[in-house]
C-alpha cells in the first residue's frame, strides 16, 4: 500500500445492474491501495449485482449513496466503469448524467472506461475532447464532438478514458496518476 492518495476521495459509479465487475473493482482497489477513501455512488442505494462480459453475474456490491444526495465537491477523483447495460442505465438517469456534468466542470480527475463514456456524451462534455471508448461508441463520440482514438487509455486534462477490460492495468495507473496530480486547471469548462 502506498500514500499516494492519502487523503483522497474518490467515486466509483455502480450502475442498478449492469457495470462490468473489473471495471469497478479493479479501479477500486487501485486507488484504495494507493491511500484513497472510496465511496460507491449509483442511481439508489443498496446492494447492486455487477457482471462480467455483460452477460454472466458475478458479485454483489454495495452503493453507499446516490447522485442525488452526493455533492461533487466530495470528491478528488471520480471513475465511471462500463457494461453495456450500466452505462446505458446512467446515460439515461438524470441525476447521474447531471453529476457527471457537474463533476467534469470542477476541473478535477474524471475517468471513464468501456462504455462508460455514453454518460459523457449525455453529459455533453466531449466536445473538443480527445478520447477513446469501447470501438462501438466511436460514431458516438464523433457526433458529440470529440476525437475518438483507439488507444489503451487516453487522457486530456484529466479526462481520462480507456477502451476495454483488457486495458485495465494501464487505466488504473493513470486514474491513480492522475488523481494524484489534482485539479487540471487548463481543462476548458467555459462551455460546459
Amino acid at each position: 500500500m502506498s500514500d499516494q492518495l492519502d487523503g483522497k476521495t474518490v467515486g466509483i459509479v455502480l450502475a442498478p445492474r449492469g457495470s462490468e465487475e473489473a471495471e469497478f473493482t479493479e479501479p477500486r482497489d487501485a486507488v484504495t491501495e494507493a491511500g484513497a477513501s472510496v465511496e460507491v455512488i449509483g442511481v439508489e442505494t443498496g446492494e447492486v449485482e455487477t457482471v462480467n462480459n455483460d452477460l454472466d453475474s458475478a458479485g454483489s456490491y454495495e452503493v453507499e449513496k446516490t447522485f442525488a444526495d452526493a455533492s461533487v465537491e466530495e470528491y478528488d477523483g471520480f471513475v465511471v466503469p462500463g457494461g453495456t447495460v450500466g452505462a446505458d442505465i446512467l446515460r439515461a438517469d438524470d441525476d447521474a448524467v447531471e453529476f457527471v456534468h457537474d463533476f467534469f466542470a470542477t476541473e478535477k480527475p474524471l475517468c471513464v472506461i468501456c462504455h462508460g463514456p455514453w454518460t459523457l456524451v449525455e453529459a455533453d462534455v466531449v466536445d473538443g475532447r480527445q478520447l477513446t471508448s469501447y470501438h462501438s461508441l466511436e460514431t458516438d463520440i464523433r457526433n458529440a464532438g470529440g476525437d475518438w482514438v483507439d488507444e489503451a487509455v487516453v487522457v486530456d486534462e484529466g479526462l481520462v478514458t480507456s477502451r476495454n477490460p483488457d486495458d485495465l492495468d494501464a487505466f488504473c495507473d493513470k486514474v491513480v496518476e492522475e488523481i494524484e496530480e489534482g485539479e487540471h486547471e487548463d481543462r476548458e469548462t467555459d462551455d460546459v
